[in-house]
């Protein structure tokens, strides 16, 4: 297991190196412009009351995008906060907490080259590593099975909406898998100590 984290962890690490750097630039690119059919971009860099106030400035178009605004909302930063609480699986907070912090703190520090979309400089797009809707999924998949499929759902629809790129999605899923281990380890190590 030690290992698995190692790998996550170094993953994690070299993928934001290679999205600060450009280096994946042309995967991210090529997404926009050939995979993202619920996308309708603004150019305009999502707020802090974004974030916190989900569905805020939303404009509804097309099924695609409502669907990925529906089934994503669970792992936006309070609603996941709510859905850990009600199911009760409070230990589970500790990695939610752990990879909202590393995401914000990746997104403050970490720009990307500008990508396009027909043209159109793509602001919100150029501090978005890793995907923090992926890793409050990934978190609440790990805390409660039952909501497996849900994840996998609301995470290829994070990109078919064009909410975020590629890069991003792997970046927040590589993150979260080495937080949820992090955290199996430690109460599998608890529970083998009494």
């Amino acid at each position: 297991m030690r290992y698995a984290s190692a790998f996550l962890a170094s993953g994690f690490a070299a993928l934001a190196a290679l999205v600060a750097t450009g280096a994946t630039s042309g995967i991210d690119q090529w997404a926009i412009d050939h995979a993202m059919p619920g996308a309708q971009f603004s150019g305009r860099k999502p707020s802090l009351g974004d974030a916190l106030i989900p569905l805020r400035h939303v404009h509804w178009h097309g099924v695609v995008h409502v669907v990925a605004e529906i089934v994503t909302l669970p792992a936006a930063f309070l609603p996941s906060l709510l859905v850990l609480v009600a199911v009760r699986k409070f230990v589970w907070l500790i990695p939610w907490a752990a990879g909202t912090a590393i995401e914000e703190l990746c997104k403050l520090t970490l720009t990307r080259p500008a990508l396009y979309h027909h043209g159109l400089h793509l602001a919100a797009f150029d501090n978005a590593y890793p995907s923090g809707h992926t890793i409050r999924a990934v978190v609440i998949a790990a805390a409660w099975p039952a909501a497996r499929p849900w994840a996998v759902a609301a995470i290829v629809l994070l990109e078919l909406s064009g909410f975020h790129v590629p890069t991003d999605i792997v970046g927040g899923l590589l993150l979260a898998l080495l937080l949820s281990l992090r955290l199996r380890l430690r109460l599998g190590l608890l529970a083998l100590r009494r």
